[in-house]
């Protein structure tokens, strides 16, 4: 009698082992987030702020990076706009086979070497890079494309006589240019650290998550709580200070920094000091580059060092928008200090009329060359410009120049 009890007894265990197995793994999420159960997806955001998605899908943040497919690459695969000429007999052909692209490399009409487009690298607005995947090491192909100048071009600082596929490309470029990757390993290679990653665990573009912070408490509470409005379990950017603010932003915008700990974890109200090495090279802010430097030299701006109460990144940008080449948008921002009539507005409203108000950018933040990243055109015949917004707000008189005869011949 007893041996039938506890046979029954098991089976029961047994059961409700199972039944709890069953519900467990019903609720289980099919593809877990491969930064951990803390975060919920961005897909699980667009549910309470759908208009938000849909804007921000259109972003250059979100489309940052992008798989390589016919979408994505900006640039022809027609005969007769696919090749890049180093010189007479060594070229390399874009190349498409069905669902497949590759950049191919021949040298007196012989094949010498192929790798495939896997990831794009910038969101089409300016110019993409393109990266292959190799065993656990993302690589750099030797071609990019420009929008601007819409043709091929040589990737930045690869050489000009021959071509190479070999640039492996560290966990740094993902940092920015991602949500995440999981770094694996790393080894030495010529005095070199190449870090090895794992590209099943890539989160392409900037997510939600990237920049609030993990979410998957605050989509449980707010599922559970529909009718509180105020959000639980989630960073907000109203509860930090302007400099943590513009921090945040900073993790990526300023500049290439030895980095402390990984920017992957970086959270809104967190400190810049506890993630990147500090910046021992005092350069001067009209020395540095405006290609990833957008921190430095809005900090170094007599707008910012006088309204440091309150001014941050999200005061001229709505980073959930595509507002690009909306000079009047911006404008209206700076009309906030700089009032008509009053000592603060610009000086050139008696020469141009009322027309200034609708672009102080092009004057006091003009789009400069940027010497880290230069394109140069087949046969290296000519470099195209990769230019970015100067975010030092000053007095640029040639600018200013430039800005006053463009209006004339408006009105001419």
């Amino acid at each position: 009698m007893i041996k039938q009890k506890w046979i029954w007894v098991m089976g029961i265990l047994a059961a409700t082992v199972t039944l709890f197995q069953f519900c467990v793994q019903s609720k289980t999420p099919l593809a877990q987030d491969p930064r951990g159960i803390a975060y919920a997806g961005a897909e699980s955001c667009k549910s309470c702020h759908a208009a938000i998605a849909s804007t921000y899908a259109q972003t250059a943040h979100h489309n940052t990076t992008s798989l390589a497919n016919a979408v994505n690459i900006k640039g022809s695969f027609d005969a007769d706009s696919n090749q890049f000429l180093y010189n007479k007999d060594l070229k390399v052909l874009m190349e498409q086979e069905q669902n497949k692209f590759f950049q191919t490399a021949y040298e007196n009409g012989m094949q010498k070497a192929r790798f495939p487009f896997d990831l794009v690298i910038g969101s089409g607005r300016k110019a993409q890079s393109f990266l292959y995947w190799q065993g656990t090491n993302a690589y750099q192909l030797p071609i990019s494309y420009s929008v601007v100048g819409n043709c091929w071009v040589n990737s930045p600082n690869y050489p000009t006589d021959h071509v190479r596929f070999d640039r492996v490309i560290p966990i740094g470029c993902f940092e920015c240019h991602s949500s995440f990757i999981e770094r694996t390993g790393m080894r030495n290679e010529n005095g070199y650290r190449i870090d090895e990653m794992n590209k099943q665990t890539v989160i392409l573009g900037i997510d939600c998550e990237r920049c609030h912070g993990p979410a998957a408490a605050h989509v449980a509470y707010q599922k559970e709580n529909p009718t509180d409005k105020k959000a639980k379990y989630i960073h907000s950017f109203a509860t930090i200070s302007n400099v943590q603010q513009i921090e945040s932003c900073a993790t990526c915008h300023s500049g290439l920094r030895e980095p402390i700990r990984s920017p992957f974890l970086f959270r809104p109200g967190h400190a810049l000091k506890d993630f990147y090495q500090p910046d021992t090279t005092q350069q001067v802010a009209e020395k540095l580059d405006v290609h990833g430097n957008q921190y430095q030299l809005l900090l170094a701006s007599k707008c910012f060092k006088g309204s440091m109460e309150t001014i941050t990144c999200s005061s001229c940008h709505n980073p959930h928008q595509t507002e690009r080449k909306n000079m009047q948008l911006f404008s209206t921002k700076c009309m906030n200090c700089h009032q008509p009539n009053t000592p603060q507005f610009c000086s050139f409203e008696q020469k141009v009329g009322p027309t200034i108000v609708n672009n102080c950018i092009d004057c006091h933040m003009p789009a400069k060359p940027s010497e880290l990243i230069k394109l140069g055109t087949q046969h290296n015949s000519k470099q195209i410009a990769n230019l970015v917004r100067s975010h030092l707000i000053a007095k640029y008189p040639e600018a200013s120049q430039q800005f006053l005869q463009s209006i004339k011949r408006q009105q001419q």
